[in-house]
């Protein structure tokens, strides 16, 4: 008897972690439609789950790093796997319609003070996570966001999350993801991804006798951009944002967006 139930709860762990490891659109699907249809969803919600590091045994909560924070912020009903797993899912401020593409559009911009000792200490924890590459994992209906680059031989790989951004340090050395760009190259400074290209993918369902559409895919390319002005953005071009390692200066990051769908 003791047997059959080892075997038993070892088949329920492989189950639960296969449920944690993976988010399945197809178990629970939706439908959205364009806006102004009453037959489906329109609006689609981006949550934000914790962020992790390879470097670091220690996962963050969102809310716990100094990002855009959404105003009405909620936790979706988690399923048996995440919550033994530890997930923290919340709602983010990232929003948006259904065939909407959406255009360099701002989140928030975080002011940074030299004289503000919260603010120090702010910077500081985003810096401590961006040196010690800890990543977004974002979920869009049931199904990671995920950030897909090329590396050796034209291989493309597709990561279920991005960077908070990279660090090139004192000796001209360029970290992690700091190695995409040859923009990031100034010493000792950290480079933060303030924007984000997201890309959604979907299946209609005219041709097969049905409503709406189903999303079946969502990537993302992450990009740092320093914003000349924030009442006149320019998400396509433009100087990288830079945190300088050493805090002498105010520093502005202003997070935004882009939506397109395919």
């Amino acid at each position: 008897m003791k047997t059959r139930q080892l075997v038993g709860l070892g088949y329920l762990l492989v189950i639960v972690s296969l449920c944690s490891a993976f988010y399945l659109p197809g178990l629970a699907p939706v439908s959205f439609c364009e806006k102004g249809t009453e037959e489906c969803q329109t609006q689609i919600e981006l949550f934000v789950n914790r962020l992790d590091s390879v470097e670091s045994v220690l996962p963050y909560e969102y809310d716990v790093f100094d990002f855009c924070k959404d105003d009405h912020e909620k936790r979706p009903s988690e399923n048996l796997g995440q919550v033994l797993f530890g997930e923290r899912i919340e709602s983010s401020p990232y929003k948006f319609h259904f065939k909407e593409d959406i255009k360099c559009n701002k989140v928030c911009t975080k002011n940074y003070k030299t004289g503000n000792k919260e603010d120090i200490a702010k910077l500081d924890f985003l810096k401590m996570g961006m040196q010690l590459n800890y990543q977004h994992h974002w979920i869009l209906d049931n199904m990671p966001v995920t950030w897909c680059y090329e590396v050796e031989e034209s291989q493309k790989y597709c990561n279920p999350g991005f960077p908070i951004g990279c660090l090139v340090t004192s000796d001209g050395r360029a970290k992690d993801a700091c190695v995409i760009s040859s923009e990031f190259n100034k010493k000792n400074t950290f480079y933060v991804f303030n924007h984000v290209d997201i890309k959604i993918i979907y299946h209609s369902g005219e041709s097969e006798g049905w409503q709406g559409a189903r999303l079946v895919a969502a990537t993302l390319e992450p990009k740092s951009i320093k914003q000349a002005d924030e009442n006149n953005l320019n998400c396509e071009a433009g100087n990288p944002m830079e945190v300088p390692g050493d805090f002498k200066e105010d520093v502005t990051i202003v997070y935004t967006y882009s939506v397109t769908f395919e």
